[in-house]
């Protein structure tokens, strides 16, 4: 079994080095989605002694990779899952997570664990180890990666590997 330590340190160095800034300090429930992790001004603020699941780092961190610059800097507390660009925004960070989980080497049961998602992780994986790449269309579309079709086109990997990690 892989050290949960090591995975959530190689999700925070990972978060770091393509640019989203991440701090470690306490996490009021009321500010967080997922335990132990919240969104304060454009950066992932994690509480260790919280954390419940590392790979909900991956996840929220795909929220902040998936909108624009401008949006990224000003984003806080609970995402508002009412506002009409959710389910986009939503699913878009579902295929993030699921390349950056890709791209880490980490099993994506990790990130799509069986207490999110409504207990749909597994279905999530199972649809992405299939090929069936929710979010993908429009992580294309705002250019963060291409399908495997336009890839072949311009001669270059498709999803799930990115081309870039932070929409502009």
């Amino acid at each position: 079994m892989v050290n949960q330590d090591m995975i959530t340190d190689r999700i925070i160095a990972f978060v770091r080095e393509i640019g989203i800034e991440v701090r470690m300090d306490e996490v009021v429930p009321a500010q967080a989605f997922v335990p132990g992790i919240a969104i304060q001004d454009g950066a992932l603020v994690i509480d260790m002694e919280k954390l419940k699941y590392p790979g909900d780092i991956l996840h929220e961190a795909g929220h902040l990779a998936v909108s624009d610059a401008q949006s990224r800097k000003s984003m806080g507390g609970i995402l508002d899952s009412t506002n009409e660009n959710a389910p986009a925004e939503e699913l878009m960070a579902i295929a993030w997570s699921y390349a950056a989980a890709t791209y880490l080497s980490i099993d994506p049961h990790i990130v799509f664990h069986e207490f999110g998602y409504q207990g749909g992780g597994s279905n999530i994986v199972d649809n992405f180890s299939e090929g069936r790449y929710l979010g993908l269309p429009m992580l294309q579309w705002v250019g963060l990666c291409l399908d495997p079709k336009h890839a072949l086109l311009k001669g270059c990997e498709g999803y799930p590997t990115m081309l870039k990690w932070l929409r502009d």
